[in-house]
């Protein structure tokens, strides 16, 4: 199972601050990006938890079993392309992405429960709130 970063440094801040730190060497790299660009790119991967299997609402497992029998889905959106607009799962090309409803007891939308899913085998992600936060689920737990 993939599991994304938790968070990422530009490459020469990588290099020197870890120089740095195991080596006790001065940090010597091109100059860091904006702080506000560093902030973000960690805030926004930091929103990325994990979530056990058996932890997910009822309702996640009727929604994974139809993305693995590929449907029928109660709502037309689902399969459709999620283009990561938030940024803060992973970066990948559009297309890599597709978002799917879970349905939510007493709610007659579609209410803010998604699974997410990438590309490559069960990465799948929960979301149960429209976007905000999002966990990987873990399959071996």
């Amino acid at each position: 199972m993939r599991i994304p970063p938790r968070f990422t440094l530009a490459g020469g801040v990588a290099t020197a601050l870890l120089s740095s730190l195991l080596l006790g060497a001065p940090a010597t790299a091109a100059p860091a990006p904006a702080p506000t660009a560093v902030v973000t790119t960690v805030a926004a991967t930091a929103a990325v938890g994990d979530i056990c299997y058996s932890d997910l609402p009822s309702q996640a497992y009727t929604t994974l079993r139809l993305i693995d029998a590929g449907g029928p889905f109660p709502y037309s959106q689902d399969g459709a392309v999620f283009q990561n607009r938030e940024q803060i799962l992973p970066a990948h090309s559009l297309g890599y992405y597709h978002e799917y409803t879970v349905k939510t007891p007493g709610v007659t939308t579609r209410g803010a429960r998604r699974i997410v899913t990438g590309a490559s085998a069960q990465e799948d992600y929960y979301t149960a709130d429209h976007y905000a936060t999002f966990d990987l689920i873990d399959y071996g737990c």
